[in-house]
């Protein structure tokens, strides 16, 4: 915090002993900013990280149903008597239908082996099939298609996410132009006054002019300087404002060092010209595919999956296993297979009450319900902003050209004013009086403008969140 308020204090100071010598500061576009916050910014980055890590999901659900080699190695020795001497190497393949395929070698020797082991070389060939629960979906099938449609609801939800950043960025950045352009106009407004007191200082000193004009015109003056610094600590606010969105590579924060002023200006817009282009576009989307939709799309099938997956426990849990066996050196007798040399069983569960498996699979469906209402909800929400902004643009553009409408009047009325001024017909009471309503008309319509490109913005970035 101290470091900030002594940046924050040195820019204060060299912004006030350096403003004269603009061409020796630094220039910020509309452009160059908004390529800094796309390219530099660490929530950007951040979001970016998030869809790979959602990628990198769906390549460990995959790993589920890769192939598995283990091997044994073994022996037991006890007062020079070998009971055993193991060697084995086996391969596990899992499928997609929850059937698991298993081959084998085993070697084994010794003197105090069980009567159900085998010595010698033995090769076994099995395969483990689910009868009933796992048949049609199971926790590895489920856990890649969730990782799946997580992948997609991560970049729907990364796609709002960069977008309301790029929002707020471009906002504060409009917001940081409204405000130097009313600096320029308030430090303009004190250039004038202050050549006005000097002129009529002059005259005063001819005699062409009361005493009283010359108090008229410094209360004035001293008024636009109060309002010159008050704009002057606004700008430096929203300078600071905007600092906040500045990082260099490697995502490190850009410290100002050196003055900075806005190379864009509020009327050099494109929005003016093409905003009934934008709400025309906006008005023929599909709702459905606004990323904020998608997100809860794609969670209601993760939700799915999981519903799914819940109701494979009310089913009971019947495997068969079949293994064929064949020793070393012996020819293969394969059929039939439950002839020789073969080895099967046939598992069942049945849960009693079920009271997990109804428990669980009640949650999933509630869940199921409580997104599909978020889904509404978020449905609604979105259409309501939309009306909205394209309320919002319409009407600030219509206020705009009246407020432009007003402001050539009071230039007139301010130009008329100073005419007869000149001729000895009016007051610098009434001078002033006008140049304060030209001024207030002024900010006014900066301030429109500032209003009616933020709303122009909400509505460009609600836009750009549709994916088709």
């Amino acid at each position: 915090m101290k470091k900030v308020n002594k940046l924050f204090l040195a820019f204060l100071i060299l912004f006030s002993i350096q403003f004269s010598f603009a061409q020796d500061s630094l220039k910020l576009s509309h452009q160059e900013f908004m390529n800094i916050v796309k390219n530099y910014h660490p929530l950007a980055f951040k979001y970016q990280l998030q869809n790979r890590i959602a990628r990198e999901e769906i390549t460990s659900a995959r790993g589920n149903f890769d192939p598995v080699i283990a091997g044994k190695l073994g022996e037991k020795n006890i007062d020079g008597t070998r009971y055993y001497s193991q060697r084995n190497i086996e391969l596990g393949i899992p499928t997609w239908y929850g059937i698991d395929i298993t081959g084998s070698y085993n070697y084994l020797e010794g003197q105090k082996l069980n009567s159900s082991e085998t010595p010698g070389g033995l090769y076994q060939f099995g395969i483990t099939v689910p009868l009933a629960k796992n048949l049609l979906y199971d926790r590895r099938r489920a856990m890649l298609d969730q990782a799946k449609f997580g992948l997609r609801m991560t970049e729907a939800e990364q796609t709002v996410l960069t977008n309301e950043l790029l929002l707020d960025a471009e906002n504060t950045f409009w917001e940081w132009v409204k405000n130097y352009e009313i600096y320029r106009l308030q430090k303009s407004a004190v250039q004038i006054n202050r050549k006005r007191l000097e002129l009529t200082k002059k005259t005063y000193e001819f005699g062409e002019r009361p005493a009283i004009d010359t108090v008229e015109a410094a209360s004035q003056l001293q008024s636009f300087e109060l309002q010159e610094r008050d704009a002057f600590l606004n700008f430096v606010k929203s300078t600071q404002d905007l600092q906040m969105f500045l990082w260099k590579e490697n995502q490190e924060f850009y410290e100002i060092s050196q003055l900075i002023f806005p190379s864009s200006s509020l009327d050099e817009h494109s929005g003016y010209s093409d905003y009934e282009l934008l709400v025309e576009n906006v008005k023929s989307r599909q709702l459905e595919n606004h990323a904020s939709l998608e997100y809860y799309f794609q969670k209601q099938n993760i939700l799915e999956s999981e519903r799914r997956l819940k109701w494979q426990s009310f089913l009971p849990k019947l495997d068969f296993t079949y293994n064929f066996f064949n020793k070393e050196n012996y020819r293969p007798d394969y059929l039939p297979f439950f002839d020789n040399n073969f080895q099967y069983g046939l598992k069942l569960e049945i849960p009693v009450f079920m009271r997990q498996a109804r428990a669980d699979y009640q949650i999933a469906k509630l869940k199921i319900s409580q997104n599909q209402q978020d889904s509404q909800l978020k449905f609604r929400e979105i259409n309501t902003k939309i009306e909205t902004y394209r309320n919002e643009v319409s009407n600030y553009f219509t206020q705009i050209d009246i407020s432009t409408q007003n402001l050539n009047n009071y230039e007139r009325l301010l130009n008329a004013e100073e005419t007869r001024f000149s001729n000895g017909e009016s007051s610098l009471f009434l001078i002033n009086s006008r140049e304060n309503k030209l001024l207030e008309a002024r900010e006014k319509n900066l301030d429109l403008k500032a209003k009616f490109l933020k709303s122009y913005n909400k509505l460009k970035w609600l836009n750009e969140n549709f994916l088709r």
